[in-house]
């Protein structure tokens, strides 16, 4: 059932209303639920999405919400822990969790999407394509069965509003006849949803400095070995069958000669984080356009490293916030 206005001021008339006699007083209040993010960075978050989903060829699902809202808590838990609908998620959306608060925040955001949540309820849904297009909003009670959300009908809304498989045969094609037309090389490069490195690279790539430089020197194809119709074969004739991780890339010339390939003098690099592994990258990108400049060829370098010492501090930050709480686990209440 979708929450709405007059819902949730009966049900907090209730929660407010005197206890019966023989009431627990002692018992502790239920930990908050925090699901949706409360800063007001719903916009931003929302273009990243649709920048993802320009590249990956993947929706944006905009999940509007509250943390407040038992049936939003209620989708978002089928969606994380039913198999199919996880995987759907992961290999073809883009999901992006928008507060609503008490039916008065990110309206304008909301207006420009026609999202009526007010009229329907939340949790409500509303289906972009990765040019920001509203390819459908759907109100949620229509989902529900028996007290909760039926998996197949929420199964057969995301399959409904998928993208189409893009043909890998065809990206490449039209990579290497823009090679072609402009002379800078195709870097072509092999990823999957589930590949948490090929995510990195992406990101690296997509960030605006380096995104500069590479687009100033490189033709950027991306195949999905997974998603896209004959990426797997593709991936498989480059790398000529051999055991090889993702991400992996060839860069190739606009006739389709290979220049050269992340595979580096200790095996493939993926997305480069060593020293040697970084070393290999910028010798790679040397090799197959030799203009790149040394300021180019170190402002990559110099990122790349940065980013290893963010992932290091992040995952140190982790493991002390872990360790500062297994005292109090062990003490108990």
């Amino acid at each position: 059932m979708s929450s709405s206005i007059p819902f949730i001021a009966l049900t907090m008339a209730f929660l407010t209303s005197a206890p019966p006699a023989n009431a627990s007083v002692a018992e502790p209040p239920p930990e908050k639920v925090t699901l949706y993010p409360q800063a007001d960075d719903a916009r931003e978050r929302i273009d990243a999405a649709l920048a993802r989903a320009k590249a990956d060829n993947t929706r944006v699902m905009i999940q509007w919400g509250d943390d407040w809202c038992g049936w939003c808590v209620k989708l978002h838990e089928l969606c994380g822990k039913d198999r199919a609908i996880s995987r759907k998620l992961l290999y073809d959306y883009e999901v992006v969790l928008v507060p609503v608060g008490q039916f008065d925040r990110n309206l304008d955001i909301a207006t420009s999407y026609e999202a009526d949540f007010k009229s329907n309820g939340v949790p409500f849904l509303t289906v972009l394509d990765a040019d920001g297009t509203v390819i459908t909003n759907q109100e949620t009670g229509s989902l529900e069965v028996d007290g909760a959300h039926d998996p197949a009908k929420v199964m057969a809304f995301l399959t409904q509003h998928q993208a189409a498989p893009r043909d890998a045969a065809t990206s490449l094609k039209q990579a290497l006849e823009s090679s072609k037309a402009s002379g800078r090389p195709v870097m072509l490069h092999f990823g999957a949803p589930w590949c948490g490195w090929c995510h990195r690279l992406e990101a690296w790539m997509a960030e605006p400095p380096v995104k500069a430089i590479l687009a100033r020197h490189l033709v950027d194809c991306k195949i999905d070995t997974d998603r896209d119709t004959g990426g797997k074969a593709i991936f498989e004739a480059y790398t000529r069958g051999e055991s090889t991780g993702i991400p992996w890339f060839v860069f190739l010339a606009g006739d389709g000669r290979t220049l050269a390939s992340s595979d580096g003098p200790d095996g493939n690099v993926g997305f480069p984080s060593t020293d040697g592994e970084i070393g290999a990258f910028t010798t790679a990108l040397k090799k197959a356009d030799p203009t790149f400049t040394d300021a180019e060829i170190d402002t990559l370098s110099k990122s790349l490293v940065a980013n290893r010492k963010a992932r290091e501090a992040k995952a140190k930050a982790a493991r002390e916030a872990r360790a500062a709480e297994e005292p109090i686990k062990k003490e108990g209440p």
